[in-house]
């Protein structure tokens, strides 16, 4: 007999439950939503529906892969970012809506709408930081910067799906390296975990995430002393950098970004009242 969208749907948010899903009963509508190409706030209304048994067969699989601890946005190969569309493997770290508190500093900073800016993002993954700042700045033009082939090729493909492939060009080199510019922003989103908690991330991260975007040494703070000799370089005078940190981090990295000789301009805070991101100006400029 074949099952319901409802009973399907009721299945498996509790065999994600089980499997300790935080977001069961979501991920079962979206990974159902997947299946079926139909967008998963409408399942509600499709409760009884019957479940065709080649879509319940595929739906079954995903399922698994979910209980297995497969994050949701692999097994659909995108996500949602600044609501824009971005396909992720996992080659490249799935975008977080902290991350999006780059981006609104970002264009709160350069806030005319047609300012013609030079952006670089130096560990792009996915592009979504330098695509985001593109998508909003239309006269805008960027680079990112990623030591992964994959991500690259993730990046290069999310530029194309969004209509921004002219204005946005990807390339492969560790950032240390990088002596392009100079930029009147840049963005990054760094490593910043140290390495002795990655046993205490959820199996998502843990397991499926690039531990090169996730950890950074022992104290978490590598990729920022990496960054802090290269950013002043790369900056233009009023340039301006935004920078993710780690909840905790804001002075540790100040610190050490201040090393490199840039200033300190402010720090700003996601949704959740933590301190997300700092915004950094070359030593001695307004």
């Amino acid at each position: 007999m074949n099952a319901a969208v409802g009973a399907a749907l009721d299945a498996a948010a509790a065999r994600l439950a089980a499997a300790g899903v935080d977001s069961a009963r979501l991920d079962a509508r979206v990974l159902l939503g997947h299946v079926l190409g139909v967008d998963p706030g409408t399942l509600a209304l499709r409760r009884g529906d019957v479940l065709a048994p080649d879509a319940a067969g595929r739906y079954e699989a995903l399922v698994a892969r979910r209980a297995a601890r497969e994050p949701t946005a692999y097994i659909v190969g995108h996500r949602e970012f600044w609501s824009l569309d971005f396909r992720v493997t996992p080659d490249v770290l799935i975008p977080r809506p902290d991350s999006e508190t780059l981006v609104e500093t970002a264009l709160a900073l350069f806030a005319d709408r047609e300012a013609a800016l030079d952006v670089l993002d130096l560990g792009t993954g996915s592009g979504c930081l330098l695509l985001a700042v593109l998508h909003e700045r239309p006269r805008s033009r960027g680079i990112g910067i990623d030591a992964s082939a994959g991500a690259i090729a993730v990046a290069t493909a999310n530029a194309a799906r969004l209509g921004l492939a002219g204005r946005a060009n990807f390339v492969m080199r560790n950032w240390a390296d990088y002596r392009g510019g100079p930029f009147d922003l840049i963005l990054s989103n760094p490593p910043y975990i140290r390495v002795g908690e990655l046993a205490g991330l959820a199996p998502e991260v843990r397991v499926h995430e690039p531990v090169a975007a996730l950890a950074a040494g022992a104290d978490g703070l590598d990729a920022y002393r990496s960054l802090a000799g290269i950013l002043p370089v790369l900056l233009k005078p009023l340039g301006r950098a935004v920078v993710e940190i780690g909840a905790g981090q804001a002075a540790e990295a100040e610190s050490c970004l201040s090393a490199g000789g840039l200033r300190p301009v402010a720090r700003r805070r996601d949704l959740a009242g933590v301190e997300r991101c700092l915004v950094l100006a070359q030593s001695g400029r307004q």
